[in-house]
């Protein structure tokens, strides 16, 4: 288990003259806008360059952002941090077919091959404006050490906040299910180690950078038990523990689901308790009018991942439907090897593109983006009250974007150079108030030892 971070916190930084689009509940945004931060927190937001007596005291650090778009820090809310040691395989296949092809090397990683995987895509993400990020991790070989606990170490190294999961399969092919028998465990080492995850590593504080779900992989690869006991389980810890799974991702599943329970996805898990604001699924992609209904009324969240649903062909989420009817819906990128990308900064411009080829022009706009890659990703996991806005009282989770540059100089709304330009320069990302990236590159780890960690990490698993 990682060790705390003993960082020595800047007493007080001001950042001023950019342009502030803050996300909070009335969408305020400033032409010419200031934030101050103390520690971890947000003391001040406003319009203009920061009052003088902000600037009282001898641990002051100003910064001109002028030219600069600043934002929340970006929330992915879904993501196999694993899958970034396979990407580039099986480029033509839809979900099924997918998994079948990776399965069998999957059930090769440990603990020492996905560490530095897992740090390859946190860096990405991180580089792509994303200060917190939901892992769902399910595969569990024998014999392949802590593998959670290497997720959660490389998150502390880069010094993001992770939501890990501990994932599970108990459903192999000789039961129905999809994965091979030697890729899943029994239904009571799975709910045991999802105990012992959640003991390890879960921390429910205001201002924590790791909190564990529990998040049994899919109906096609749990059974009706695993759910079940799962949900109880989870209710039954203390420190508000989240539930997340996949559902509704493909056609597949649908009929899976109808052949097997004679239920859509979406009866057969309200049916096993897996609807309520603690929980939230990724894709989500074929719900019905009476399933969008059922989300809305128990508020189950949505991590809506765009650009895998077009790498996959699952096809696109009803996302302006999900937003109308109150369903928090977040942003994700899913694992690398069905979005070889990993940048969440891309998937808000992806989603909004999406959406607009299935409703009209109008049916989402870049702000709408933005906003389910801030607030509405920190509403889905619980953290609304913490991240996700620029609003005094919230968590120091910043991304400052540079939108003075050769892509983007003259832009008339800078929103739009996030929202529907090529991504912008990140210039800075702070996270409980202390830099991540600064000028496009790492703080806290060399993005040349992460990349050779990644590439040894790929020769020792598919060697």
């Amino acid at each position: 288990m990682s060790q705390p971070d003993r960082t020595i916190l800047p007493a007080r930084t001001i950042i001023e003259n950019a342009y502030v689009a803050t996300v909070d509940a009335a969408g305020t945004e400033h032409v010419s806008g200031h934030v101050v931060v103390e520690g971890t927190d947000i003391v001040a937001v406003g319009a203009g360059s920061a009052p003088a007596s902000w600037s009282a005291g001898a641990s002051v650090t100003r910064i001109d952002a002028s030219g600069h778009l600043l934002t929340p820090g970006l929330v992915n809310t879904h993501h196999h941090l694993y899958q970034w040691l396979t990407r580039g395989i099986a480029q033509d296949a839809i979900l099924f077919d997918w998994l079948t092809a990776l399965y069998p090397t999957w059930a090769r990683i440990t603990a020492d091959t996905v560490g530095p995987g897992a740090l390859g895509g946190l860096a990405v993400g991180a580089l792509s404006g994303c200060s917190t990020m939901a892992d769902h991790h399910y595969v569990f070989p024998r014999g392949g050490g802590d593998i959670l606990g290497s997720i959660v170490d490389a998150a502390a190294t880069l010094g993001v906040r992770l939501h890990g999961t501990r994932g599970s399969m108990d459903l192999g092919a000789s039961q129905g299910g999809l994965p091979p028998d030697f890729a899943v465990e029994t239904t009571a080492a799975a709910l045991q180690a999802c105990a012992d995850a959640v003991a390890d590593f879960h921390d429910p504080s205001r201002s924590s950078m790791v909190r564990i779900a529990i998040a049994p992989c899919s109906p096609f690869s749990v059974t009706s038990d695993l759910l079940r006991e799962a949900a109880v389980l989870a209710r039954s810890l203390p420190g508000s523990v989240r539930l997340h799974t996949h559902g509704s991702e493909t056609v597949e599943e649908d009929a899976f689901c109808l052949e097997r329970f004679g239920r859509t996805p979406t009866q057969y898990l309200e049916d096993l308790g897996w609807l309520g604001d603690d929980v939230w699924m990724a894709h989500c992609v074929h719900l019905d009018e009476p399933a969008i209904a059922r989300f809305a009324a128990t508020g189950t969240g949505v991590a809506h991942c765009p650009s895998s649903n077009a790498r996959l062909a699952a096809g696109i989420a009803p996302i302006p439907q999900l937003l109308a009817a109150g369903v928090p819906v977040g942003l994700g990128v899913d694992g690398s090897a069905s979005n070889e990308s990993g940048e969440l900064g891309t998937e808000i411009r992806m989603s909004v593109l999406v959406n607009r080829l299935r409703g009209g022009a109008q049916a989402m706009s870049g702000r709408d983006g933005l906003r389910i890659a801030t607030m509405g990703g920190a509403r889905v996991l619980g953290r609304s009250g913490e991240i996700g806005s620029i609003e005094v009282g919230k968590l120091a989770d910043l991304a400052l974007w540079k939108v003075d540059g050769v892509a983007h100089a003259g832009i008339v709304d800078p929103v739009a150079a996030l929202t529907l330009g090529s991504q912008p320069p990140l210039a800075l990302l702070l996270v409980n108030g202390r830099e991540v990236v600064r000028e496009g590159e790492l703080v806290r780890v060399s993005s040349g030892e992460v990349a050779r960690g990644v590439s040894r990490a790929v020769s020792a698993l598919l060697g």
